[in-house]
């Protein structure tokens, strides 16, 4: 182990306008999620406590042990989305949060939010939501507050294979395989919204407000022109008393939210235990880092062009700024080594420039390792992609990327990645983008995602004859046109609308947020790696 230690600033000039500039890309950041966990704005607040009910965050606030930390995902899902609508955190508030001692994944509805009416991207944070459950054995409570699906965007979320019907199969999976699925009516449940609370091994409905039906009394009206109030069609008498759907009947919302949590704290203890991460390792007190992340942002680039030294990141986030390196000397553009965060042991994968072959071969051999050890992985994805051209080809990138690739595709040790700052082509997946099923990915706001820059976008498509060249006025206004639009679709704030990562991070706060989602990856089952064929 050697202990990391941040450069002595030379340049104070340029220093300061490092921090500047990032110290404002933060300060945006931290004022739009703020404005994202206003929901549906303080008059539909201020009208859910005049109807006698909690707001969402409350709830959750309310469930939550004190003294823990709510891990939110994905606060600014659905941001400039959908340009007539307005769909804060995607209208539902999710993340993994501490009841009764035990991490569990709670999805929560905001009533604020366009009546609780689920979106295409609240199905899709929805279930992200449940697979990360799935993936780590966390028991589901759903506080339930929802209109169903949104009838004008019902073609894009009703009957494909991850549209609405997908929750209620994960919630007949999970509970199969023992994840508890633990619920609590707060509001009306129609239609979709009505299944969650049906698919739940224990449901609770506050007497007041809790309604569930399949078709509310407009919909009954429509169809058999029978006349019901909410209350006669779907309310607490219903369900306790003659359909069975709900197995509690709550007087408060605070009184629902207690029952819940004494479900959580009668639920067995884990039988997988003995064979999950958490088990092959004795964590050990946590330690604060040497090194400062305010005295980072002195070093760190304004651009992505200037080349960024990992090891300044890992300086900032590992238990007191040691580090083991792997192979320091070999594959260069790749900085690979074991670390601790919060007492937690770690390997970690953090790109130092473009992939190259020997680079490649390098993090293949490393993250064997750490699968042969259980150690869980770190990938700190700055990445301008893999190396072309003749000589690259022939020292065989394409065989050991692909190598690299299947080393990460395979690796079943629990995998998060920081997108800290470009990550371009197939440098993503090699560095466990979304598409290879990490345990999560959360980014910096100085970050771009893309096949490649706007730049080089360009000149491709002039070379290929489908953009002009730029030799005018007008060319050249083409090109400042494509490049902008091409320069928005990478942006971090375009990625997480989309969720294309759980969240879009303070660069500050990734050291409580990666260990925090770090151990709620622990206790999942190990599972055997199996590589398939590997080309020689």
């Amino acid at each position: 182990m050697i202990k990391l230690n941040l450069p002595a600033i030379n340049n104070m000039e340029l220093a300061q306008k490092y921090q500047s500039y990032h110290q404002e890309l933060e300060a945006e950041l931290v004022e739009k999620l703020q404005q994202a966990q206003q929901g549906g704005g303080e008059k539909k607040a201020k009208l859910q406590h005049s109807r006698g009910k909690l707001t969402v965050r409350e709830r959750i606030s309310y469930l939550q042990d004190t003294q823990t930390y709510f891990l939110e995902l994905s606060g600014l899902a659905g941001d400039k989305l959908y340009a007539d609508q307005t769909v804060s955190s995607g209208g539902i508030i999710t993340g993994v949060v501490t009841v009764a001692g035990r991490l569990c994944m709670v999805v929560a509805n905001d009533q604020t939010v366009k009546g609780g009416a689920y979106f295409p991207i609240t199905v899709k944070k929805h279930l992200r939501a449940q697979e990360i459950a799935t993936q780590n054995r966390l028991p589901c409570l759903y506080l339930v507050d929802s209109g169903g699906a949104y009838l004008p965007m019902q073609a894009e979320l009703f009957a494909d294979q991850q549209h609405f019907g997908r929750i209620f199969y994960n919630q007949a999976q999970m509970s199969a395989r023992g994840i508890a699925q633990l619920s609590a009516v707060h509001g009306h449940c129609t239609a979709g919204g009505a299944y969650i609370p049906a698919m739940s091994d224990y449901t609770v409905m506050v007497k007041a407000h809790g309604r569930i039906f399949l078709g509310g009394p407009p919909l009954v009206k429509a169809a058999t022109g029978e006349t019901v109030t909410s209350a006669e069609l779907g309310g607490w008498q219903i369900h306790s008393h003659q359909s069975g759907v709900v197995d509690a009947v709550a007087d408060t919302e605070h009184q629902a939210l207690d029952m819940l949590k004494q479900r959580v704290a009668d639920l067995p203890n884990p039988t997988h235990l003995e064979s999950s991460y958490q088990h092959h390792h004795q964590l050990r007190p946590s330690q604060d880092p040497a090194a400062n992340i305010d005295d980072l942002y002195k070093l760190m680039p304004t651009t992505h062009h200037q080349r960024l030294n990992p090891r300044l990141i890992i300086a900032c986030l590992v238990d007191g700024s040691e580090f083991d390196e792997f192979k320091p000397n070999y594959g260069t553009t790749l900085v690979t080594g074991w670390a601790w965060l919060m007492g937690i042991p770690i390997g970690i994968v953090a790109n130092h420039g473009v992939l190259y072959a020997d680079s490649a071969q390098k993090a293949t051999h490393f993250i064997d390792l750490c699968v042969a050890h259980h150690r869980p992985l770190i990938f700190l994805q700055n990445i301008p992609g893999f190396m072309v051209g003749r000589a690259a080809e022939s020292a065989g990138i394409a065989k050991y990327g692909a190598m690299m690739v299947r080393a990460v595709a395979t690796a079943q040790v629990p995998k998060l990645t920081v997108i800290v700052g470009g990550s371009y082509g197939a440098g993503n997946y090699a560095m466990c983008g979304r598409a290879y099923a990490g345990d999560y990915v959360f980014t910096w706001p100085q970050a771009r995602i893309g096949v490649m820059g706007s730049k080089q976008a360009w000149e491709v498509m002039s070379s290929i004859g489908s953009q002009p060249q730029t030799t005018s006025a007008s060319d050249r206004q083409t090109q400042q046109t494509f490049q902008a639009e091409f320069d928005h679709t990478t942006s971090p704030y375009y990625a997480t609308a989309r969720l294309w990562d759980d969240g879009l991070i303070p660069p500050s706060q990734t050291r409580k947020i990666v260990a925090a989602a770090l151990t709620s990856t622990l206790s999942k089952p190990k599972q055997p790696t199996v590589k398939g064929i590997v080309r020689q």
